[in-house]
Formats: structure tokens, C-alpha cells, sequence
């Protein structure tokens, strides 16, 4: 609820002099703050400006009446409960305004009991409908945002950003490095979108070769080449009523750019071995880990295919940026691939939060995930202690430069090991404490039929 010094601040509008000062010094003895104004101009100036916690509204006020102050107030800042203030004879414009959606209304002159019973309702019906739409608001990101776990400020001003751009049909150009979670997002944009019932289709731009370009992106025509056994729709036909996701977009070729960009101006396309050109709806969000001005200074990247796609930029924060997310990340990581796999559940222990905290995650949530992964598997018991960072250093104690590891080996907090060495070795460490399968597998947090199979993998005599 919009506060000034801790105190809501209620709105009074009214044309007569002395009515406004009445009205504002016996809401202030109730215990809030006041903003007071003569006429119906004013009041919605103020209402545009100002947060406000509620609306004491006279009916009849120069320059705009009540009745427009209402329905602009509806219309823009409908959760501002409006409590309207009438003569006796205006009665029936003061029911109508509680039709339009006005919380109630007080006759001239205002009964004082009936004015605070009445704030106090109004104010406590706003705060309570604020909660609901803050607890709406988190249950549509968590519904929108699957997948895209975090709480930092950086996180939810990406949150922002998208919301804002969401149900347009701008096209979005998603910038973040390798990792980072590019197609996630570009999958709620387009859930969130007046497109969520049609297609998403991603396209891998770097995996496009010139060769392939036109057959893949824009179809072809059976008999059209060599192999061409049937009519096909390229992606941007099938993105049609949808959306067209195209990820790293800075990989594509040259070659290529012109022919997307002109589908982007026209939407239109045409098949290989076709004559006529067919017409297509799509939006575009494309995505990209590459600096687009060193490209285009390299005149690797068209600029006015950049200045197409780049209508609505969105910038991915990198986990390094993240630092508070780390264990949320992690912690979810680690529970899913437990239960996915039929593991004991598990925890990360200080040391372990730790040293994730003080890594820079250059491979960012992918390498996380990844981490984590090994990180369960090799865990036998219960807590996890120690983690395995690959091809990078950890970034407290520099760890090549001290041990000679190079950039390229595994970096581990105690120890370098083998992957498949360290799982071999915990599952006959556990067969060597329990001399029994089952007691083995439990010790080892999986069930008997996975020891099983690790035990068939490792050519193990049970």
C-alpha cells in the first residue's frame, strides 16, 4: 500500500474550500496523510503522479466531474479504492458510481464515525486485494518462468523487462553467454504470448550450412534437388501462427543473413524449385553470445539484420552475476537428479556452498548442472563434500598456477580423479564395509537395481 512516513495517503478532491479542510484534517486525526485538491483536472494530475492509497471524490467539481475522475481511475489505477462524497440529491449518481466499480459513498455533511469505519474498510479490501495480485504476480512467473530459478535483483529486473515486452509482438533479442539459460527464456516469451498456441520452433543457427540454408529455413519442392522425395516446410512456414526461436543467431553465415532478412521485412518466403511465394506469420526471437559490434566492424553480421532482430534486447545475467542464486541453483539441481535417478537424497556441505560460491562458472547454469551431477554420483553417502570443476581454475587460490593443472584438466576441491575411478571405487568401498548388495546399495544412496547395473558397467563380481 502506497505510504508516506509509514502512513497511507489518502486523496481528497473537492471544490469547496471549507468541505476540503474539513475533510483533511479529521483524515489526518485518523492517522494518515493527505493530499488535498480543488477540482477534477487536478485530482487525476495528482492520481498520475503520486501513489496513492485511497480517494475521498466529490461528485460535482469544475473542470472534471467525479464521474470522469472515477472512470479514469478504473480504467488506469483501478486498485485505488474511491470513496465518493455527495449531496443528498445526488444520490442516484453516487449509486451509478458504485456500479462503475467505487467502493462506496458518504452524504454531505460526512457522519465522522461512518467516514473512518469506511476508510478503514476501503484500505483494508486494497491491502488484502495487493497481496492477492503479489501472490498471482509470483504464481504466473513461477508458471511462466519454468526453469529459470533465482532471486536475485538482477534475475527479477530480466523478469521485468520481459513482462514488458511479452504479450507485443515485438521481436526480442535475447544477449547472454553460453549457459545461461537463452532458450528457456525465449520459451516464456512465447508462452506468455498472444502466440502461445501456436508452434515454437528453435533453429540452431550455427549447425546451418550455406548449402542446406534455403531447404531448412524456407522449404522445398519434391523433385526440387537430388533427395528432395516429398514437399517440405521450412522453419519459418512452420513457425507459422507461432514463434521462430533463432538461437545464436551471430553464428550464421553471411550468405544466409541477406535471405532472412528480407523474409523479415516481406514474411514472405519461397520454396526451393518454386516459382510463387507463400506468405507466413511468425515472430522472431532470435539469441546470441557473440558481441554483434565486433561482428559487424568485422562485417561478419549484417547491421540492418542486428537492427531487425534487435527491436526489444533482453540481457541474460551470467552466474557469476549471481552469486546468491548459486545454492538455490545447486540445491534444486541436486534434488532433481536424486529423485530422477532413484537416489538417498543428498545435501552440499559448507565447505562444498563454498567453494561453488567462490567459482566463476564460465560454462554458467549448464556447468552448474553438470557439476553437481558428477558431484551426486560420486557421493556415496548422505552429504556432499567435495566437487569437481572442469577446464577452469577455481577462482580463490588459483589452483593451475599453484599445482601446475592445466586450464584444460579437472580442477577438484581434494584431489584429481577420474570420474568413472572415483564411482568404481566408492561402490567396492561400500561392498568392502557391508558384504551385502543390499546393505551396499544402501550406503551408497541407490537402489539394488542400479548397484546392478554399476555393477555390470564396472565388471564388478558382486
Amino acid at each position: 500500500m502506497p505510504e508516506r512516513n509509514n502512513k497511507p495517503v489518502i486523496l481528497i478532491a473537492d471544490d469547496e474550500p471549507n468541505i476540503l479542510k474539513f475533510l483533511s484534517y479529521n483524515v489526518q486525526a485518523l492517522g494518515y496523510d493527505t493530499v488535498e485538491v480543488p477540482d477534477g483536472a487536478a485530482c487525476i494530475n495528482k492520481i498520475k503522479s503520486n501513489e496513492i492509497s485511497g480517494l475521498l471524490l466529490d461528485i460535482n467539481m469544475p473542470k472534471r466531474t467525479g464521474m470522469e475522475v472515477l472512470a479514469f481511475v478504473r480504467g488506469n489505477r483501478p486498485s485505488i479504492p474511491v470513496i465518493m462524497v455527495t449531496a443528498a440529491y445526488e444520490i442516484d449518481t453516487a449509486v451509478t458510481a458504485i456500479k462503475m466499480g467505487a467502493f462506496e459513498y458518504l452524504t454531505k455533511p460526512v457522519d465522522l464515525d461512518r467516514l473512518a469505519t469506511t476508510l478503514r474498510n476501503a484500505l483494508s479490501v486494497k491491502s488484502l486485494s495487493d497481496e492477492v495480485g503479489k501472490l498471482r504476480k509470483q504464481l504466473s512467473d513461477s508458471e511462466l518462468f519454468t526453469g529459470i530459478i533465482g532471486e536475485c535483483q538482477a534475475l527479477q529486473d530480466m523478469f521485468e523487462a520481459t513482462r514488458k515486452v511479452i504479450e507485443t509482438e515485438v521481436n526480442v533479442l535475447i544477449i547472454g553467454e553460453s549457459g545461461t539459460g537463452k532458450e528457456l527464456l525465449a520459451r516464456a516469451v512465447h508462452k506468455g504470448s498472444k502466440r502461445s498456441s501456436g508452434p515454437f520452433v528453435a533453429v540452431n543457427c550455427s549447425a546451418i550450412t550455406r548449402e542446406l540454408a534455403d531447404s531448412l529455413l524456407f522449404g522445398h519442392k519434391r523433385g526440387s534437388f537430388t533427395g528432395a522425395t516429398e514437399d517440405r516446410a521450412g522453419f519459418f512456414e512452420q513457425a507459422e501462427k507461432g514463434t521462430i526461436f533463432l538461437d545464436e543467431i551471430g553464428d550464421m553465415p553471411l550468405a544466409i543473413q541477406a535471405k532472412v532478412l528480407r523474409v523479415l521485412e516481406d514474411g514472405f518466403v519461397r520454396r526451393v524449385g518454386e516459382k510463387n511465394e507463400r506468405a507466413v506469420d511468425f515472430r522472431v526471437i532470435a539469441a546470441t553470445n557473440r558481441d554483434f559490434a565486433r561482428s559487424i566492424a568485422a562485417e561478419e553480421f549484417r547491421k540492418d539484420l542486428y537492427f531487425r532482430l534487435e527491436e526489444y534486447p533482453i540481457f541474460l545475467p551470467p552466474l557469476r552475476d549471481r552469486q546468491e542464486d548459486i545454492p538455490i541453483i545447486a540445491r534444486h539441481f541436486l534434488s532433481d537428479f536424486c529423485t530422477v535417478n532413484d537416489l538417498q537424497p543428498k545435501q552440499l556441505s559448507p565447505a562444498v556452498l563454498s567453494a561453488l560460491n567462490k567459482h566463476s562458472w564460465p560454462g554458467n547454469i549448464r556447468e552448474l548442472k553438470n557439476v553437481i551431477r558428477r558431484a551426486a554420483i560420486q557421493t556415496p553417502g548422505s552429504t556432499i563434500n567435495q566437487v569437481v570443476f572442469s577446464n577452469v581454475e577455481l577462482t580463490a587460490g588459483d589452483t593451475s598456477k599453484s599445482t601446475g593443472v592445466s586450464r584444460n584438466q579437472p580442477t577438484v576441491c581434494k584431489g584429481i580423479t577420474p570420474l568413472e575411478d572415483i564411482e568404481r571405487e566408492a561402490i567396492l568401498n561400500a561392498h568392502r564395509a557391508t558384504e551385502n548388495s543390499a546393505e551396499a546399495a544402501k550406503l551408497l544412496g541407490i537402489s539394488k537395481a542400479t548397484l546392478y547395473r554399476k555393477l555390470k558397467t564396472f565388471n564388478i563380481d558382486k
